[in-house]
């Protein structure tokens, strides 16, 4: 049947607060976003320097009059224009998610936004409570739940597949900050370790919150307490690189969560088990394509992305055939391409699918109760230590 409305398929006006020159996260938040073709980039306050705002905003082809100097100027002059971006990419350091989401949110514009949601448990509280106020979407980019087999993985437990879940297992390690890179004045390095930037964990924020949000997308288990040791393993360092957690859920099941950036071999080494009263699962983030099942009984078996065995919620987010990878950047892009459609719904009157999932506001509530909770925990000299209530 025709399109009685082809203006409603045009891409989504996208702004961008923070990524311009030299930044990491903002050039993925990019390349996510054009990936599926749904979003054009067309406004942006990407430094607080103005010079480099300029220079950035003529690399990425956006027009003078729409590199703004700092966000709240963007959120009002965008605001205003008839053509004005209908959502915003937060992809500034942790202690500057806050105040730009909160303009922009308040100007009617739907956000987007990177981990971790913000630089504490009362700022994140403040936030949620104007995103459920202005009606507008908050996505929070855990990019790992769009993986295909991370989205089986989920589907297989949720089936009972798994029967009741026991025993967790999540782990993401790395080896970067195993010498005191930032005092050489390294860029992620700097932010990431400084707690006036990043907030009261290290490691525990930067990519502990990904394993904990991971492991709670795929089991669907509600924390209840943990008991945690954050340590600093280097010399001056002023935040963890290193976390070793138990966690207890409620329903009675357990789990552990390590996360490292100072453990030699490993790059990029999220890993995910999950083991029930029927089987069990293993997902590696390295090799995201392959997912391990084995029922109780008998030979582990290898589900594919796109192959046998791999479901409907894996096909859906899948791309190419079988035996062609997909990985980070594809998945960065199905949160982008299932906000997509919850923008389209939400501004342009397109029926949203009910199968169009990914991190909210409360998936960033959650990481940040982890986080509270962990530097209680270890504070207090390990001791167990309730999720704080929100």
């Amino acid at each position: 049947m025709p399109d009685s409305n082809p203006a409603s398929h045009k891409r989504i006006r996208l702004g961008m607060v923070g990524g311009g020159q030299g930044a990491f996260i903002g050039a993925v938040h990019r390349m996510a976003a054009r990936l599926d073709d749904q979003f054009t980039l067309v406004a942006g306050a990407l430094s607080s320097d103005p010079a480099r705002t300029a220079l950035s905003a003529a690399e990425l082809g956006i027009a003078p009059d729409r590199a703004y100097a700092n966000f709240e100027a963007m959120a009002a002059a965008e605001a205003a224009r008839p053509d004005g971006i209908e959502a915003v990419a937060i992809v500034t350091p942790n202690h500057l998610h806050v105040a730009p989401a909160m303009a922009f949110l308040k100007a009617g514009i739907h956000v987007i936004c990177d981990k971790p949601l913000a630089l504490n448990l009362e700022e994140a509280q403040s936030l949620a409570a104007v995103a459920r106020t202005s009606k507008k979407l908050f996505i929070l980019t855990h990019n790992y739940t769009g993986h295909p087999m991370v989205r089986q993985a989920r589907s297989m437990v949720a089936q009972g597949l798994l029967g009741d879940i026991r025993v967790v297992n999540a782990e993401y390690v790395q080896d970067w900050l195993t010498q005191n890179i930032e005092a050489s004045g390294q860029k992620q390095a700097d932010w990431r370790t400084d707690p006036a930037r990043s907030g009261a964990g290290g490691a525990v924020g930067d990519i502990g919150t990904h394993a904990f949000n991971l492991l709670c997308f795929v089991t669907g288990l509600q924390p209840q307490s943990l008991c945690a040791e954050l340590s600093r393993f280097v010399p001056g360092r002023r935040l963890d690189d290193d976390v070793q957690i138990l966690l207890r859920f409620e329903g009675g099941a357990r789990g552990m969560l390590w996360a490292s950036q100072v453990a030699p071999g490993n790059e990029n080494a999220l890993r995910l088990r999950v083991y029930g009263s029927k089987g069990g699962l293993e997902w590696s983030q390295e090799e995201p394509n392959h997912l391990w099942f084995t029922p109780f009984g008998e030979p582990k078996r290898l589900l594919t992305r796109a192959g046998a065995g791999a479901g409907p919620d894996a096909a859906r987010v899948s791309r190419i055939p079988a035996g062609h990878p997909e990985g980070y950047l594809e998945a960065f892009a199905t949160i982008y391409a299932e906000a997509a459609k919850a923008i389209r719904a939400a501004e342009r009157g397109e029926a949203k699918p009910d199968d169009v999932l990914y991190p909210t506001i409360e998936d960033g509530l959650a990481g940040m109760r982890f986080i509270t909770a962990a530097v209680a925990s270890s504070a207090a000299g390990g001791v167990w230590q309730p999720f704080p209530e929100v």
